[in-house]
């Protein structure tokens, strides 16, 4: 319900923020407005997104909870959506988006309101390619994995040869 009194309310605010801005200022100012908002949070999205990139690979080159840097990745290219969107209140709230501090306030709100269930990652752990399996702590100290599953593997990845004369509509 809150999601379709969004998609009513967003629309009316801007359209009533449009009006009070256009005459109190002109047509063509505020277009400029507009304008110059878009082409600003483009180049802030870009620089902000590209560092929150870069966190992200380095939290998963050291192994460490991708979580906050793909959180602070996902709000930026939701500022940069809002930016895009001709108005107001959408260029406010994407510019707040792209204030750090009121990204960390976002997510601590989300933290303390948001329950996850259930997380999982990869293939589930009953799937094995073969039925020797061993159990070795060495290998998965701090990894947080049960056992190791042995298996057997052959290369498909060079190209037969063809068994047939060519058709001349291919070349082998």
């Amino acid at each position: 319900m809150w999601l379709f009194l969004a998609f009513l309310a967003i629309p009316i605010i801007e359209i009533a923020l449009f009006i009070q801005v256009g005459g109190l200022i002109g047509l063509f100012p505020t277009l400029a407005i507009v304008v110059i908002t878009a082409i600003l949070g483009t180049w802030l999205v870009r620089s902000q997104g590209s560092q929150a990139l870069r966190n992200l690979q380095s939290s998963f080159s050291e192994l460490r909870d991708p979580t906050e840097p793909l959180a602070h990745g996902a709000m930026i290219l939701i500022a940069g959506a809002l930016l895009l969107t001709p108005g107001f209140f959408t260029d406010a709230v994407g510019f707040a988006l792209l204030a750090p501090p009121v990204r960390i306030a976002v997510l601590r709100w989300a933290r303390k309101n948001i329950k996850v269930t259930q997380f999982s990652m990869g293939q589930s752990a009953s799937y094995s390619h073969s039925s020797h399996k061993r159990h070795d702590p060495r290998t998965n100290a701090g990894r947080g994995q049960g056992e190791i599953i042995e298996g057997d593997y052959e290369d498909i990845s060079k190209t037969p040869k063809p068994t047939h004369p060519g058709s001349g509509w291919t070349k082998h």
